[in-house]
Order: structure tokens, then C-alpha cells, then sequence
């Protein structure tokens, strides 16, 4: 970085926003331990050869991005931020404007997809006036602050940076369903859902990311945790049922068929009102996702 930027922001700023702009790499080009384990595995178990060929084509695409430090797919993703603050923890000055600098920068250097669209409100949703050609311009949505556990330790604030991709999105589905007591229902909508929409994105195989909560939002939110805290190694009954029944479909890497659609599931679940009626928010995770890159903030 140059002296101009230093002078602007200064040490301990540049130190934020360098650990942002590493995040952003790093979620970009890199699988977390767990995905590689849940490609391992799922390559092992696979007996359709042909989709045997794309589960090691995909391996060699992680290893390759990890060691040219370029991005895992062309669909660069859209920079989500969750941060974690332990129970002592103070946020710095400018804490957000320091993050958002740091996703600028590790956007420019990743590089990004330019995908940030020109104009007032009604000529971004037409798209009359095209895309801004540097990639830094692709903003974060608003962040999402959450506890960090105590046992973690209460001077410290964890940063999640998520790169989610348009293809998960454009399949994925945040509503209401009615359970009747009965946590079967909602999750047998989860798999309903499922079936129709992952021959749809392609890029499989996929993880499911799930989210319950008593809102849209809170499902939304509930979701977001569920791709960063969530760990492939370790797999609730639950989340093992749902990698489960979807696999029985036949549908397989890429749409190949074979015994592989699912890496595995991530759900979480948060406080229920008392209803009739609970908001599930449902992503398949593309075969490159989640993307996800953490650090701790010691103050």
C-alpha cells in the first residue's frame, strides 16, 4: 500500500484493513479444511465414474486456486460480513468504514467480477447504464454483529467475511411453513425444495445451508451462521438425514447421476415463536461454496 493511503488511515487502521483484505482473498481462493475432507470422502464414495472424473476435476480447481491464489470460480460473489464480539470487546473507531476498505481492496487485488451496476435506484434494477469496471465498487450488504461465545475469550471480535455466489442464490427460498409440531414437515419442504432446484443449479455437488427462525430476516441471518460456523467434519443427526435423503436422487456432480449430490448440510436453528407457522431460509451451497474466511481481532 502506498504512503498516501498510510498517512490516511494509519498503522492500526492498516492492520484492519489488511487482515479484511486477506479474508477476502482467502475466501475467494481457498476450501476450509472441512471441504476438502467432504471432497475426499465424497470421491471415495462415488461410484458413477463419470461423476467420479468431475469430483477430481474439482479437487485439482481448489488446489490449483489455493496455490495461484486465484478465485475458486469466475463468479467472484457477493462480500457478506458477520462479526462475532466477545462480551468485553469494544469495536474500534470506524470499525465499519475500516472493514468495507478492506473488502475494496481485496476485491481490486483477488481480482473480482466487476458486478457493481451504475445509476440511481430504478436504472441499477433496468441496468441502463452498465457496470463500473473496478471490482472494488461491489459493496457489502449491511453486517451482521452476533455474541461470540464466551469460552472464545471477551476482549476479542471475530471477523467472517462470505463470498456468496449468484447461482445459490438465484435457487435458493426464505418461507413460511406451517410445521404442525412436527420438525418432519419443515424439513420435508427443505427436500421438496431441493429436488426441484438443484438439477436447476448445475453446479453440484452442492452443500445445503438452512436457517429456521421466527422471521424472514432471522432465518436469513440464522443461514449466514449456519455456512460460517457450520463444520463438514462434524454433522448433527439432522443435517446427516438431510445429505442423506438427498443424495438418494440420483442426481450426482454436475448432474451426472451417481451417489455424491450433497458434500454435506448446514442448519441452523434459532428461537421458535408460538405459531403455527415457521420461516426456513434454504441455500444449496454451489460446489465451490461456502466461501468463507475468518480471523480473530485482539483489542
Amino acid at each position: 500500500m502506498n504512503e498516501l493511503f498510510f498517512s490516511k488511515y494509519g498503522k492500526e487502521s492498516m492492520n484492519l484493513i489488511n487482515q479484511v483484505k486477506n479474508a477476502v482473498v482467502n475466501a475467494s481462493t481457498e476450501f476450509r479444511p472441512d471441504q476438502f475432507n467432504a471432497y475426499r470422502k465424497a470421491l471415495e464414495d462415488e461410484t458413477n465414474p463419470r461423476a467420479s472424473w468431475i469430483l477430481e476435476l474439482l479437487i485439482e480447481n481448489a488446489e490449483l486456486a489455493h496455490e495461484n491464489r486465484v478465485p475458486l470460480c469466475d463468479d467472484t460473489g457477493i462480500p457478506h460480513v458477520l462479526v462475532e464480539v466477545g462480551e468485553d470487546a469494544v469495536l474500534p473507531r470506524n470499525f465499519i468504514g475500516k472493514v468495507r476498505e478492506g473488502i475494496k481492496v481485496g476485491l481490486r487485488e483477488l481480482p473480482g467480477r466487476p458486478m457493481a451496476v451504475k445509476g440511481d435506484d430504478l436504472e441499477r434494477i433496468e441496468q441502463k447504464k452498465g457496470l463500473y469496471d473496478d471490482p472494488g465498487k461491489v459493496s457489502a450488504p449491511p453486517f451482521i454483529f452476533d455474541e461470540l461465545d464466551p469460552e472464545e475469550g471477551g476482549d476479542k471480535i471475530r471477523i467472517n467475511i462470505l463470498m456468496l455466489g449468484g447461482g445459490p442464490e438465484i435457487r435458493a427460498s426464505t418461507y413460511r411453513v406451517f410445521h404442525q409440531r412436527d420438525h418432519r414437515e419443515i424439513f420435508k419442504h427443505v427436500t421438496d425444495w431441493m429436488k426441484s432446484e438443484l438439477p436447476r443449479l448445475g453446479c453440484t455437488p452442492c452443500i445445503p445451508a438452512v436457517g429456521v427462525g421466527r422471521t424472514h430476516f432471522e432465518a436469513s441471518a440464522l443461514m449466514l451462521k449456519a455456512m460460517a460456523y457450520g463444520n463438514l467434519d462434524i454433522q448433527s443427526e439432522l443435517e446427516g438425514d438431510l445429505t442423506k435423503t438427498i443424495n438418494s436422487l440420483d442426481i450426482g456432480a454436475l448432474n451426472m447421476g451417481g451417489s455424491v449430490t450433497v458434500l454435506g448440510s448446514l442448519i441452523n436453528i434459532g428461537p421458535q415463536r408460538a405459531s403455527g407457522v415457521r420461516i426456513v431460509c434454504m441455500r444449496p451451497c454451489c460446489c465451490v461454496e461456502p466461501r468463507v474466511s475468518s480471523f480473530d481481532l485482539y483489542l
